[in-house]
């Protein structure tokens, strides 16, 4: 950043010695302010630049406004004050003390430092003569209709692939909570003939039990009576 606030104060001293040769005489004194940066949309089509300037001891005459950009490795005189490019710029009055440079069919290569400059033709006052500190206009670089088409594709088909193995594993879970239910209550339903079955044998045991108990109680009585008869 301090790079660029010397550059520009090697700018501005540039074009002041520039504008200082479009003069006679006086004791004008003007201030030229500009806003130093403005950035614009990737789908603005148009740029607007604001200039504001104030003048002190000058004549009534409306003063000259001059525009320039400078890149990296060069600079181009916009409007001196004829615009070089009509169709591509124009300055506008918005006020007394206030233009605009208009720019049409923004693109990013025109994304480059602004200087304004005011003068006062009539006037040979070193001041008479001045330039803001540029503004720093930037335009977005935006994404073209193919790849926001890719980039939508991409999205939809990580959602359907997101969707797709959540409900994979919700099924197999589910599956797995089944087979667990059922071999649980199968286990439960083979416990209960088992518990079943036991309690039959039981049953039929303890019959078997009773009868032979019985035969037993019985056979005595008759081996007595057959005695007893034979001894008569």
């Amino acid at each position: 950043m301090a790079s660029v606030n010397k550059f520009q104060k090697v700018l501005v001293l540039a074009l002041d010695w520039i504008l200082y040769s479009v003069g006679a005489t006086g004791s004008c004194h003007v201030t030229v302010t500009q806003p130093r940066f403005q950035e614009a949309e990737h789908s603005a089509h148009t740029a607007l630049l604001t200039c504001a300037f104030s003048a002190h001891g000058c004549s009534p005459s409306q003063p000259q406004v001059l525009w320039f950009r400078f890149f990296t490795n060069r600079h181009e005189d916009l409007c001196t004050p004829e615009c070089t490019n009509r169709q591509k710029f124009q300055v506008h009055t918005s006020s007394e003390n206030s233009y605009w440079l208009q720019i049409n069919d923004l693109t990013v290569n025109d994304s480059a430092l602004y200087f304004c400059g005011i003068a006062f033709a009539d006037s040979g006052s070193p001041h008479s003569k001045q330039t803001g500190d540029g503004t720093i206009l930037t335009k977005r670089e935006g994404h073209s209709t193919a790849e926001f088409n890719s980039m939508i594709t991409i999205s939809t088909l990580l959602l359907l692939y997101s969707i797709t193995v959540f409900t994979i594993l919700a099924v197999h879970k589910l599956k797995r909570k089944l087979l667990n239910r059922s071999g649980n209550e199968g286990q439960r339903t083979e416990n209960c003939n088992i518990s079943s079955g036991r309690k039959i044998f039981r049953a039929i045991a303890q019959e078997l039990q009773k009868q032979h108990y019985a035969e037993r109680c019985h056979q005595p009585d008759h081996v007595e009576d057959d005695t007893v008869y034979q001894n008569r």
